[in-house]
């Protein structure tokens, strides 16, 4: 009886570790909670935060594929409803024996972005968060081919949020346009794409501070702005976790995995020409 009784309490407590703990009573706040797509939570007037992001995408089609980005961004919000963030990324790539890239090794500044938020809508005002954003960035080196060149570039993101249960699980979801103008030096040639999509998460507070859920991104890339020639499209999946160090400091983890993809004229079943197989994610911030 005393046995049982111990294996009892051990799984009352394996599912009480399950469960949602206390929760903040001023809610979700989802301006950092995703990975790979954003909240429609702004921050509050007068709010300045240092943020460092790392990025890794992972495997071509062949031979070993691996680039890394690292961001150091700097936001505040000067207004209310409206979140500003500058920032500058180095770039690391390591591309060998990869069908179509040259082979490379190295480690360069990459260049500058600028981010601009607006918020229509606010989840305690209205039956969903509307939040409008504006990434423009200018590149010196080429984030697949890691080729020098001169690279201007937007993305322009229709971002949606609500509470599915208050305090406990939030659902968001993320519409995307990036036009990419490119110039590359060593050759003068000159490219045109563009990348549209639609990104789904959910997250649940499974203790206070501390979520995990999974996003869900659909992306499909062509030649010009325009939409012009579809080139390949891709559905990522993978977990995301969001811990809060402190009052003033927090992390976000994500991962995603190509689950299904295809390249314009092949049968393939993932596009492994215009993507890549595995994309990673590190996000730090504090509050200063």
């Amino acid at each position: 009886m005393p046995i049982r009784s111990k294996i009892c309490r051990a799984i009352f407590v394996c599912l009480a570790a399950l469960l949602p703990g206390r929760v903040c009573a001023e809610g979700i706040d989802t301006e950092h909670l995703f990975g790979f797509m954003i909240g429609t939570d702004i921050g509050t007037v007068g709010e300045r935060e240092f943020q460092t992001q790392t990025t890794g995408r992972f495997a071509k089609s062949g031979g070993s594929y691996r680039a890394i980005g690292q961001e150091f961004e700097l936001e505040f919000v000067p207004v209310k409803n409206m979140r500003v963030e500058l920032g500058t990324s180095f770039a690391s790539h390591y591309i060998r024996g990869v069908p179509g890239l040259e082979d490379r090794r190295q480690l360069s500044w990459e260049g500058v972005s600028v981010d601009l938020r607006y918020r229509f809508l606010d989840r305690d005002t209205a039956p969903f968060g509307f939040t409008f954003a504006v990434e423009t960035h200018a590149n010196r080196i080429d984030e697949t081919t890691a080729a020098v060149v001169r690279s201007y570039g937007t993305g322009l993101t229709l971002a949606f949020d609500r509470e599915l249960i208050p305090n406990v699980a939030v659902a968001a979801l993320n519409l995307i346009y990036q036009p990419e103008w490119t110039r590359f030096i060593g050759t003068g040639a000159a490219e045109q794409e563009s990348t549209v999509g639609a990104a789904l998460v959910l997250m649940v507070q499974t203790r206070p501070g501390f979520f995990l859920g999974g996003e869900a991104r659909y992306l499909r890339q062509y030649e010009g702005i325009g939409l012009g020639e579809l080139a390949g499209q891709a559905l990522f999946v993978g977990p995301t976790a969001y811990f809060q160090l402190s009052p003033r400091s927090r992390l976000t983890a994500a991962w995603s995995i190509q689950a299904w993809g295809r390249p314009a004229g092949g049968n393939a079943a993932l596009d492994l020409v215009n993507f890549e197989r595995h994309h990673a994610r590190l996000i730090f911030g504090v509050n200063f």
